[in-house]
């Protein structure tokens, strides 16, 4: 059975492993030791088999807004829904955060996961030209926005 759990430092050398299979120009271990140890900002789950990491997904929180920065699950283990638990962990975190909306590159021929981000309501915004340095491919910036909040203003001028 699958389980998500946030990520911690013992899950690193899983999350590589995933890392290194899913992306062209991976991130390293100490990428992944800075957001766990040093990024306040980062929120990161992690799909676990049993004791093996079997996928991750990974958010910034900047201000009112989410980054996500990378979602990746191992071939093996993709088409079972593990994409999506990872995103309604992502999605719950922004909301118990308040967060106004979330956002995201994805390469422009990256089907899968593009299918996957409509799913959960995500919107294509605009392109950013020549992102990926591997392979000069566009990116398509997708945008998921959450109801303003009735009491806005109140909301704002808190504290």
């Amino acid at each position: 059975m699958i389980k998500i759990v946030p990520m911690q430092e013992e899950h690193i050398d899983g999350v590589l492993v995933v890392e290194e299979e899913a992306f062209s120009i991976p991130w390293t271990r100490k990428d992944f030791e800075r957001e766990v140890k040093e990024n306040a900002m980062a929120i990161y789950f992690v799909a676990m088999d049993g004791e093996k990491v079997v996928g991750y997904a990974g958010m910034w929180h900047v201000i009112t807004e989410g980054h996500i920065t990378n979602v990746a699950v191992l071939r093996e283990y993709r088409r079972q829904g593990i994409g999506d638990l990872l995103m309604v962990s992502m999605e719950n975190a922004a909301a118990e955060k308040e967060m106004i909306g979330i956002t995201l590159e994805v390469r422009i021929n990256n089907e899968p996961a593009q299918r996957l981000y409509h799913k959960y309501g995500f919107r294509a915004e605009g392109i950013r030209k020549n992102y990926y340095s591997d392979t000069n491919e566009d990116a398509v910036i997708m945008w998921k926005y959450y109801p303003v909040y009735e009491d806005y203003e109140e909301h704002c001028n808190k504290g």
